[in-house]
């Protein structure tokens, strides 16, 4: 509270606002501190300093330093109000104000709009503890007029629903759905952060069901799966819940835990099959090549929502190979880690493990006659820890002999031919022909037609 004591103590008003209130408010611990003030960003940044405090001016043309206190940030921001949003996204103008409530009355949700001061006490003139108390998400206001001016709250709201595990009040809930196509004018990597967040509060599968349209909108790849029949004997949904019960299986079997590019993949697994689907004489549906169509979608949605790339290449990865056959032994284990490595070069072992889960997930969303599947992976799980355990082969590094070995024992020069030796031992190896054994590897290498 040093950045509101030090203001105070300078004739100016000052609260702690926004996210840090709300926490506090569920007894969750704060990250972000927002403080809002009185006094112009001129005098904040002023007055601060000359009490010792480190000061950056990082939004001053909308009224707002950055102090630095024990390290930590604290954004201050003068009272303000905004005007109209012509391109549904920032305001044409921001004007400063001198009373609070007038600052609060901008925000976007009422959990959001609280201001907190250690003397006056909480400050919540549209009802947010009440909501928090409820488990309710409302739009400060005319829900209409908020989502009017900035499209992006449409997802905030559903994203703040996800993470608190709150429901969404009516009204604000009709405004949020009809407001839902002007995410077309957001950027795309704003929507990227949104997604990513309702990703990680692992409620995806509530927010598929509940909030599909404002999804569909912010991400139209996914709109042919509601609805979409996939004639099939192995599933009892469509595509849409299947994905939603992907979605919510992933996080079971992770304990919640569920690591970020496996969410996306559980997201995106199925989003081909609409594209690829055939039907046969007999009328039963197929997907052919749908996990491969399905990796390219998810990496040109991915790239556009600005998702870093590390992120992207292991949920394509999964995307292409949730449907691989495997076997609970030696030689499908290695094949599954070779290629996942070579996709994700030093990321084959955790891939291994989430593809696991991705396939337990996958039959838990199917038809009652798949289940067993998602009991029989507990043996594909057990060989794969063996196989890591005692050392895993999935990559010419993994291997013990490397390139020199190749030139001193076959007598060649540096070249392309080495490697192609080194993948043929490693082949070898995955195929449970050859131990990956120094003195197994150098006598193959030895051995001359």
């Amino acid at each position: 509270m040093r950045v509101v004591d030090t203001l105070e103590a300078s004739g100016y008003e000052a609260w702690v606002v926004g996210g840090w209130v709300r926490d506090a408010l569920m007894g969750c611990r704060g990250h972000d501190i927002d403080v809002t003030t009185s006094a112009p960003w001129q005098e904040t940044a002023r007055v601060l300093r000359a009490a010792g405090i480190e000061v950056h001016e990082t939004g001053a043309q909308h009224g707002t330093v950055t102090a630095v206190v024990d390290g930590l940030p604290v954004e201050t921001t003068t009272y303000r109000v905004e005007g109209a949003y012509s391109d549904r996204r920032h305001p044409d103008e921001v004007r400063f104000v001198t009373d609070v409530r007038e600052d609060l009355a901008r925000r976007d949700l009422t959990v959001n709009a609280m201001a907190y001061h250690p003397g006056r006490g909480l400050l919540d003139p549209f009802g947010g503890q009440d909501d928090i108390a409820c488990g309710v998400i409302r739009a400060v206001g005319e829900p209409a007029r908020r989502f009017e001016e900035d499209a992006l709250r449409v997802l905030r709201a559903v994203r703040f629903a996800c993470r608190l595990g709150f429901v969404i009040e009516p009204a604000t809930q009709e405004a949020l759905t009809a407001a839902a196509p002007g995410l077309a004018d957001i950027a795309s990597e704003r929507i990227g952060q949104e997604i990513d967040g309702i990703l990680a509060s692992g409620r995806m599968a509530w927010a598929l069901r509940h909030e599909f349209d404002v999804l569909a909108a912010a991400l139209p790849e996914l709109a042919p799966l509601r609805g979409f029949d996939q004639r099939s004997p192995y599933h009892a949904y469509d595509v849409l819940e299947h994905t939603a019960r992907v979605c919510a299986g992933v996080e079971a079997v992770s304990g919640g835990c569920a690591a970020r590019p496996l969410r996306w993949a559980a997201l995106l697994h199925d989003v081909a099959k609409p594209s690829a689907f055939s039907m046969d004489d007999g009328g039963r549906g197929h997907f052919f090549g749908h996990p491969e169509e399905g990796a390219r979608v998810a990496g040109r949605v991915m790239g556009r929502l600005a998702v870093e790339r590390q992120t992207v290449r292991e949920a394509q990865a999964l995307v292409r190979l949730h449907d691989l056959p495997i076997k609970a032994d030696v030689r499908s284990t290695r094949k599954m880690l070779a290629k996942l490595e070579d996709a994700c070069p030093g990321r084959g072992a955790a891939l291994a493990h989430m593809l696991i889960g991705l396939k337990r997930a996958d039959a838990l969303g199917k038809a009652p006659n798949c289940l067993a599947y998602a009991v029989d992976l507990d043996a594909h799980e057990a060989a794969l820890r063996t196989e890591l355990e005692r050392g895993k082969t999935c990559a010419v590094s993994d291997l013990k002999v490397g390139g020199a070995d190749v030139i001193r024992e076959r007598c060649i020069e540096p070249g392309p031919g080495v490697g192609l030796i080194l993948r043929s031992l490693l082949a070898a190896v995955i195929n449970d022909e050859l131990p990956n054994d120094r003195e197994a590897l150098l006598a193959e290498l030895r051995y001359d037609d």
